[in-house]
């Protein structure tokens, strides 16, 4: 299961929210007001999300990213901070920190806006020299400017990095980020999107975008499992039964172990299961770091 560990860090290149959950005993249709329940405020934003996770799957976490100068800064950075994610690259924005407003339904379903904020001003130059090499798993996720994760994608692979990029929001990256990547990471609608972008079509569709993108690509089912292929072999992993109560974080945990767990020097096959194993459980409590909390990524039973 565990081989040798190139790896020092992951360093997530991304987005910081403060999340503000609401929820709801159905989602609204438009025009409608609802009452929900009582609020939360939690930190959120998907690049902050996966900092986290993959802080608690026991690795050195940089996290890299822009926040305002005001009131939601603090909750948006309260747990990295408290988990020891190392922000010394996370810069101030004259603009306000990233906001997400979430629905969150009895059956474990959402509805999320995103205010982008200070997210839209993070840069590639805010990526120090010293966390962008050999032995480091580069995260890169779309709540932040594509072009930027275009310009950090070509230059952490001109200095050898591992680059794995989670294309959510779902939005097709620039040829550039995908021709830089080691892993691809997408959901079913993902998938769908970039493959009809792409012009691949028929069955198998997540093989037929390794063999054309050139790289591996992580395929997340919900319920259904997981799978990763490079274009000839794939990995299937069975999905987990669990009573769902919010699933706004699942994807984010996902990526954040898979990531640690090549820093960790786990084989591709032991990385998907702790991945699916801890996206699932954090399916079963609310928020997205919060329900990170209170459940050993290695645990035996995956």
């Amino acid at each position: 299961m565990t081989g040798s560990n190139p790896f020092a860090r992951v360093v997530v290149f991304g987005s910081i929210n403060t999340d503000v959950v609401v929820p709801v005993p159905r989602l609204p249709i438009a025009g409608e007001t609802l009452l929900g329940g009582d609020a939360a405020i939690l930190p959120g934003g998907k690049g902050a999300n996966q900092a986290h996770a993959a802080r608690l799957a026991g690795v050195a976490v940089a996290m890299v990213g822009r926040v305002g100068q005001d009131e939601l800064a603090g909750p948006a950075l309260s747990m990295l901070e408290a988990s020891g994610v190392d922000l010394g690259a996370v810069r101030p924005s004259r603009r306000a920190t990233g906001c997400a407003m979430i629905w969150s339904g009895p059956d474990g379903s959402s509805t999320i806006v995103v205010s982008p904020g200070a997210n839209q001003d993070i840069n590639a130059d805010d990526v120090p020299e010293a966390l962008v090499g050999p032995d480091t798993v580069l995260v890169l996720q779309q709540e932040v400017p594509l072009a930027e994760n275009a310009r950090l994608a070509a230059r952490a692979r001109e200095r050898g990095a591992t680059i794995l990029l989670n294309m959510a929001p779902a939005q097709v990256p620039d040829r550039e980020t995908l021709d830089a990547l080691d892993y691809l990471i997408v959901n079913d609608i993902e998938l769908a999107m970039i493959a009809a972008a792409l012009g691949i079509a028929g069955a198998d569709p997540a093989e037929r975008l390794a063999r054309a993108i050139g790289a591996k690509v992580l395929s997340t089912h919900g319920e259904a499992g997981a799978a990763l292929t490079d274009g000839e072999t794939t990995i299937r992993q069975p999905g987990r039964t669990v009573d769902v109560v919010d699933t706004t974080g699942a994807g984010d945990t996902f990526t954040g172990v898979f990531a640690a767990c090549l820093v960790r020097g786990l084989d591709e096959a032991a990385a998907l299961a702790h991945a699916n194993a801890a996206a699932a459980h954090c399916c079963t409590r609310q928020g997205a770091q919060t329900a990170q909390v209170g459940w050993d990524v290695f645990a035996k039973d995956v």
